[in-house]
């Protein structure tokens, strides 16, 4: 998990997050506020609540109603809540309302507890109350920028930060660079979305563009990229930057259900949130399907040989970059139906390092191995020199179920009515340890050439798999031979 958070926020926040700090509550590096029970021990101390409504056992805060959980987020001239609550309240609220209905609560209780609608206000409380309620600001807007892809936040953000700031040029020039740097943040992912819908676009069928344009693909994984080490570190561009585009609060939204346990109709469930993550998780299907189809282009069984052995080294270097999301599509990939058969192809493998892959991420035992090899990898990003050393990809689909068993697996509510934060505390540690992760800046030297080719080129389908595959060897049954007799009369007009 584990960089510390607090610096990760002092380097990408802007001025005014800084230039307040030092007056700020400060709290523990993010890693270090949850222990292995998912809360720490001693964070809440600092205030006595004033609208009741929250529950605390030695000093943790355990439950407690939405409206008593919304006045602890809303900083006062004496208290500004503690870091990890902001995200883990930030994180987990949108099961029960709207950003944007949050945002408006928020609004709203800073305005009427500091008076800040009367006609002549008082300096001296607006200058204690102005750097607190730019920090949580700023925390919103650098930790969740996507929720203020919503006109309605960015109109209750401006108002508020307009009504602290009147009067004060210090504070409107930290108000302009709050909005600058968020505007920034939203343009790039709106281009980011472009240049994926783009590629989307673009994807055909491999079997179809050979049929119609045979010269148009006449390379393999092989010929663009020769050296195995060098491919593993262009899968790892790919990787971090994809996870980086992931907010967390797409790991909430992806799991909110129509009909909640809760039965809360105002549950914020919009599928178009996680957009970014769907387009992760689509590109561990990609990259599986690209390894299938180069094993099953070649025609000679040698050739298929090489194209195995080549992309066992390309998940073995994965494996020592920390890269196992590439590293699981890969072995995926190799296990397909289609590549698994060719038996005569496989007795020409040297398997023995695919054998020990295979091992770290078997999944018995809950994927124990892997597990562990990530604990390994997560101990050597926090004491790293360099880095490549901090390099942490998890087997994102692992990491999902994960998080969608925690959310299935405690209700959101418990009898009394009372948010049960004790699981959202679960589930910041959870994120947080990804929010670490997907900051760290790729080291390896980029490759357009590459690049393009791993995102872009055709890749064949189920069927057309199965085509190649019973091309290369021929069907060992009569369900294999009826099967081929099918794909070759559907996909190449022949009987």
């Amino acid at each position: 998990m584990k960089k510390a958070f607090l610096s990760a926020f002092r380097r990408k926040m802007p001025f005014i997050a800084v230039h307040f700090l030092e007056r700020m509550p400060q709290t523990p590096p993010f890693a270090a506020m949850f222990d292995s029970s998912g809360y720490n021990r001693n964070l809440y101390q600092s205030k006595e609540d004033g609208c009741g409504g929250l529950y605390y056992h030695d000093n943790n805060l355990l439950s407690g109603s939405l409206e008593a959980l919304i006045q602890h987020l809303v900083p006062s001239v004496d208290y500004y809540p503690d870091r990890t609550y902001i995200f883990t309240f930030l994180l987990s609220s949108r099961l029960f309302m709207h950003p944007y209905e949050l945002m408006a609560k928020v609004c709203h209780l800073c305005i009427e507890q500091q008076r800040l609608s009367e006609p002549v206000q008082d300096k001296n409380r607006i200058r204690k109350i102005a750097p607190k309620i730019l920090q949580l600001l700023t925390e919103w807007t650098e930790t969740f920028p996507y929720d203020f892809r919503d006109e309605r936040m960015m109109r209750n953000l401006k108002e508020l930060a307009q009504r602290i700031t009147s009067g004060d040029e210090m504070y409107r020039k930290n108000v302009q660079q709050l909005l600058q740097n968020l505007l920034r943040k939203l343009a790039t992912v709106s281009q980011y979305e472009e240049v994926l819908a783009k590629i989307n676009a673009t994807s055909t069928d491999r079997l179809t563009v050979l049929k119609t344009k045979p010269q148009s693909i006449q390379r393999d994984i092989i010929t663009v990229c020769n050296d195995p080490y060098t491919l593993a570190q262009q899968l790892t561009h790919i990787e971090l930057e994809r996870l980086n585009y992931i907010g967390p609060e797409e790991f909430v939204q992806a799991f909110v259900q129509k009909d909640p346990l809760d039965n809360d109709k105002s549950c914020y469930g919009d599928r178009k949130k996680s957009r970014n993550l769907e387009a992760y998780v689509e590109w561990f299907n990609r990259l599986s399907y690209l390894v299938a189809t180069e094993i099953c282009m070649p025609v000679k069984k040698k050739h298929r040989a090489r194209v195995i052995e080549y992309f066992i080294d390309v998940a073995r270097e994965c494996f020592n970059i920390g890269n196992f999301n590439s590293l699981m599509a890969i072995i995926s990939g190799m296990n397909m139906s289609p590549v698994s058969r060719l038996k005569k192809t496989w007795a020409k493998v040297k398997t023995a390092k695919f054998d020990i892959l295979e091992h770290q991420m078997d999944p018995s035992s809950n994927f124990y191995n892997y597990r562990t090899a990530l604990r390994g990898a997560t101990q050597r990003s926090l004491t790293a020199h360099s880095s490549r050393e901090k390099i942490v990809i998890p087997f994102f689909s692992l990491l999902i179920k994960d998080i969608y068993f925690l959310n299935e697996g405690c209700a959101n509510r418990l009898p009394n009515g009372h948010v049960n934060f004790e699981k959202f505390w679960e589930l910041a540690k959870q994120v947080s340890e990804f929010m670490t992760w997907k900051q760290v800046e790729c080291p390896f030297e980029r490759d357009r050439k590459i690049l393009q080719y791993l995102l872009t080129i055709p890749v064949f389908s189920d069927d057309a798999l199965y085509l190649a595959s019973y091309e290369s060897e021929s069907p060992e049954n009569h369900i294999e031979k009826d099967r081929w007799k099918t794909l070759r009369s559907t996909l190449l007009g022949r009987v």
